[in-house]
């Protein structure tokens, strides 16, 4: 049986950067993310779930979501974060179920999931570990204004609809703050690795 790692954080800490580290060890990674995408391509369970729940208003004119529009309503209304949230993760959490059990003659795979708590994936038990990257807020809040072209407010406004990271760190197995350089933020992460196969 492999080792399930989950990676999270926040938005902006730097999961990527992570992956990228664990892909040139050749360790796989499932990401929820994608997983996410893929189910609200046109046709498929979540898309058919978001058209239904909020309304064909939330289409674009070749049927895929208005991902833009559909942001702009969860990220500034907790209500409907939280809708959305109930009609797509059970559909997100099968898929994530089915992709580990194709992964099980690895011995470790990492399971990038930013809402890994918020979904109640930690009730689950769907990895072996947790691995959080953090960074200070204000930190956070520069480089998710940075990489994504936002004001302040709707910086915060998305940081915000996402657990405080402060509490996902009390829930972590390892916690890992990315505050340095990329190798900084390696070496760290090879310390996590040199952890995880002492324990097993």
């Amino acid at each position: 049986m492999s080792y399930v790692l989950a990676l999270t954080g926040g938005i902006a800490t730097g999961k990527s950067t992570a992956d990228d580290f664990f892909r040139k060890k050749n360790i796989p990674i499932i990401d929820c993310d994608q997983i996410a995408r893929e189910l609200m391509e046109p046709g498929n369970a979540s898309w058919q779930a978001i058209k239904d729940h909020f309304g064909m208003e939330y289409l674009n004119s070749d049927q895929t979501i208005n991902r833009k529009k559909l942001g702009q309503l969860v990220f500034s209304n907790k209500q409907a974060l939280s809708e959305l949230n109930q009609v797509t993760h059970p559909l997100i959490f099968d898929k994530t179920v089915a992709k580990i059990k194709e992964y099980r003659d690895f011995a470790l795979v990492i399971l990038d999931a930013p809402v890994y708590f918020e979904a109640g994936l930690d009730n689950k038990h769907v990895a072996n570990g947790v691995l959080v990257i953090t960074l200070p807020e204000q930190l956070q809040i520069e480089r998710l204004k940075k990489r994504n072209n936002l004001t302040d407010q709707e910086a915060i406004n998305r940081i915000n609809s996402q657990m405080p990271l402060v509490e996902k760190e009390k829930m972590a197995d390892f916690v890992v703050a990315n505050t340095g350089t990329i190798k900084e933020l390696e070496n760290k992460l090879k310390q996590v690795l040199i952890k995880i196969r002492e324990e097993e």
